[in-house]
């Protein structure tokens, strides 16, 4: 009878899992499909663009032909980006572009344009840079001794509003922090976010904006800060000329707001104890100072990344904001292809108005009056005199 040996069947057992595991370890090398299949690279994409239909390329990249080909320009005269072996200047503002305007990951981007991951985060960071200094060349202040046609041609607002010269508001940003910052960060709506504050025209350019506040900063410490210090370097409107701004800061010279306890926007209920000339300046006032909320709307739809940026370093998040306000203000300045501002509208509140108007406390009222300067109440109470001693002629 012969003897059993366990131990060879179990050394059989093992070669051939050793050889089987090399067999297909050499099947999957010979076999192994790239991750960019395309048939079409990054450059034969953004070829296809410039070269396509003019439609498509706004949908894109959110400006036309040769709006684009200028600020390529602005780039390359400058030397502010380089072409490599791999990627023209062209090719790579053309990735920022369409990862600005649509909100892409980093990893879509990746491999929409058949670029790695890093280098596409290495462009992002380096456009977005070079536009926030470039943000003193197109963000800049009003001129102050221009009235817009905006206000002239219109009865409503001329010669009322003749001394204004644009529009303050705050808006919030999502964007993603650590836990230990989170609080900080996190808006009165429960979600993280940095607080932009903006001055724009009436021509809904941006004329001033400082970005990467907190979110659970109020509205008007942003903006004292920002006109209290030298660095931050606020367009101070001169004498007779002011910024309109809603309930949610100061009537104090140069910031023309509301009257408090009185309706603001034409929807709202009429108030029985209600001041018809007060409710009148409040009505015209917030039609004309809704070019900042409709700015805040094109800005946020033409470049979808501002509704969440990816989770880059916060400075990085701020930089994107900034270098989105400046894109703005290149199109609005470069492209052909814009929507038109009609302040006939009803004025639009997008939530982000930290005082209700019509609601305020007597508390606040008195306070308010209390910090108001008496120049820029008088102003405010002659043009409501105006207005209503005009609508009765």
């Amino acid at each position: 009878m012969s003897g059993y040996d366990s131990s060879d069947d179990d050394d059989d057992v093992v070669l051939l899992v050793c050889v089987m595991d090399s067999v297909i370890r050499k099947i999957r090398s010979q076999s192994r499909i790239p991750k960019h299949v395309s048939s079409f690279s990054g450059h034969e994409k953004m070829c296809e663009l410039i070269t396509g239909h003019e439609g498509l390329l706004l949908e894109h990249i959110r400006m036309n032909r040769d709006c684009f080909h200028r600020l390529v320009t602005l780039f390359t005269m400058q030397n502010r980006l380089q072409e490599t072996h791999t990627l023209t200047v062209q090719e790579q503002l053309m990735m920022f572009l369409t990862m600005v305007a649509h909100g892409d990951s980093n990893r879509r981007t990746s491999y929409e344009w058949k670029h790695s991951g890093k280098t596409i985060s290495r462009y992002i960071d380096t456009i977005s840079s070079h536009l926030v200094q470039l943000a003193s060349r197109f963000i800049v202040p009003p001129d102050f001794n221009d009235v817009s046609t905006v206000i002239t041609e219109n009865r409503r607002f001329f010669p009322y509003f003749q001394g204004c010269v644009g529009a303050i508001d705050g808006t919030h940003i999502p964007c993603v922090v650590d836990a230990d910052v989170a609080a900080a960060y996190r808006n009165r709506k429960g979600f993280t976010s940095q607080n932009v504050m903006a001055v724009v025209d009436f021509e809904m350019k941006f004329t001033y904006l400082v970005a990467g506040w907190e979110g659970s900063c109020h509205d008007a410490r942003v903006l004292n800060v920002a006109t209290s210090n030298p660095a931050f370097m606020f367009p101070h409107a001169p004498e007779g000329k002011y910024y309109l701004v809603d309930a949610g800061y100061k009537n104090k010279p140069g910031f023309l707001a509301p009257f408090r306890g009185q309706n603001y926007h034409l929807h709202d209920r009429r108030r029985e104890d209600g001041d018809r000339r007060k409710e009148m300046f409040n009505y015209r006032h917030a039609s004309l100072r809704n070019v900042i909320e409709r700015t805040f709307g094109v800005w946020k739809s033409r470049f979808r990344i501002l509704r969440g940026i990816p989770r880059y370093p916060l400075g990085k998040q701020r930089d994107i904001v900034i270098a989105c306000a400046v894109l703005h203000n290149f199109i609005k300045l470069f492209s052909s292809e814009e929507a038109t501002f009609n302040p006939e509208d009803d004025a639009v509140d997008d939530g982000n108005a930290e005082d209700d108007v019509g609601k305020a406390s007597t508390q606040q009222r008195q306070q308010q009056q209390r910090e108001e300067s008496n120049d820029i109440g008088h102003i405010r109470d002659r043009i409501a005199d105006a207005m209503w001693n005009d609508r009765l002629d």
